[in-house]
């Protein structure tokens, strides 16, 4: 059984055993990329009552990095969004726009999902 929460220092990572503001374990370890290196953008509007979102997975950035690229892309696209699990989520359809970004940035990008 993993440590989940200590009165002393608040909720534990399980994966590292530190403070969950002092986990090194999610920061040092980037998201995965996948083998061609190259990102992955696509639209999808399953389970979301109809609504389109915009998905940008294969960064390969930690945490605070994506969350901070995620920021900067929302403010591009004016609309809002989130990261989850290393995947950002851009609300509406901004495929385009964000294709050409990640090339402005120099990442090599796919389309995917039709």
């Amino acid at each position: 059984m993993s440590l989940v929460y200590s009165t002393d220092a608040g909720r534990m990572c399980p994966a590292c055993r530190q403070p969950a503001g002092q986990c090194t374990c999610r920061t040092a370890a980037a998201v995965s990329t996948f083998p061609d290196g190259a990102v992955r953008v696509s639209r999808e509007t399953k389970g979301r009552a109809g609504k389109g979102v915009t998905l940008v997975k294969g960064l390969g950035l930690a945490d605070p990095e994506l969350t901070a690229w995620a920021k900067a892309m929302k403010a591009t696209c004016g609309t809002g969004g989130t990261v989850k699990d290393g995947v950002v989520e851009l609300q509406g359809d901004h495929v385009a726009l964000v294709m050409i970004q990640l090339q402005k940035q120099g990442r090599s990008v796919k389309r995917t999902g039709g």
